[in-house]
């Protein structure tokens, strides 16, 4: 969906995965925060036992040569404000491979179950609320839809 969203072009092949676009904290009334000041040690690296999780269940998919600095964007914008309940960087990037992994949160598993697939097929965002209804005790799920001309 990011490919036929975004102006960049993708020359790339469809993942056989929904893909993680981010972990973001959120309040349950007002905006995301985003940008957030913490105390956090921002000069961490990712542990690199976390890279080849990371690269197949969050790719940079405008740049899969990059995921680093991608991965780094998201950590900056929306990581840093998950204090105290993210404690560091290294936490975020696990935080986001347990719930992409555990099926209780694997949206890629909702959607499979009701045969909804990256397979380049546009899909209705009611069936797609529904899917995900369906596996979450009828929870709401936040969508951000994007048509191709924005």
């Amino acid at each position: 969906a990011a490919c036929n969203s975004n102006p960049t072009p993708c020359n790339d092949r469809t993942d056989k995965l929904f893909t993680v676009h981010g972990l973001w904290p959120s309040k349950v009334k007002g905006p995301d925060p985003h940008d957030c000041k913490t105390k956090t040690n921002k000069s961490q690296t990712i542990d690199t036992s976390l890279k080849p999780q990371l690269g197949i269940i969050w790719p940079n998919v405008f740049n899969r040569a990059d995921n680093e600095s991608f991965w780094e964007t998201q950590w900056e914008k929306h990581g840093t404000c998950g204090s105290p309940t993210i404690k560091d960087k290294n936490h975020y990037f696990e935080t986001v491979i347990r719930m992409y992994i555990t099926e209780k949160q694997n949206v890629s598993h909702y959607l499979s179950k009701a045969n909804i697939n990256p397979d380049g097929i546009a899909r209705k965002r009611k069936d797609i609320e529904i899917a995900i209804r369906n596996s979450t005790n009828d929870k709401e799920p936040k969508l951000r839809c994007h048509t191709k001309n924005g």
